[in-house]
């Protein structure tokens, strides 16, 4: 879930909570079941905000998990790669060094 769309639930959930408190406080019913739909509300906003919560740590986890197993596959080819280039690295130094022993058997007659 990206940090625009967080924002935005996180005020939608602020809005509903607040518009729901001012609703029921300006409704004309007793104090007794005024405070019940309250507590009813601030419940129902909890258990709103800790799903949307869980949604977005489930979300995070998953990129998370998709973000390291990509790097590991990049990782992966990337040494890959540079195992391919040290073995043309050391073939190109053998036949060097196999060119110098050559040279040096011919100066050495």
């Amino acid at each position: 879930m990206s940090n625009n769309t967080g924002n935005v639930l996180t005020a939608l959930l602020t809005g509903a909570v607040v518009g729901a408190g001012i609703g029921i406080l300006y409704a004309p019913d007793k104090g007794k079941k005024t405070r019940k739909k309250i507590k009813k509300s601030a419940v129902k906003a909890k258990d709103d905000i800790s799903q949307s919560l869980s949604n977005a740590k489930e979300e995070f986890t998953k990129t998370a998990d998709a973000k390291k197993e990509e790097f590991e596959e990049k990782l992966e080819d990337t040494l890959s790669n540079m195992s391919y280039k040290a073995d043309d690295i050391l073939v190109a130094l053998e036949k060097k060094l196999e060119d110098l022993r050559s040279k040096n058997a011919q100066l050495q007659k």
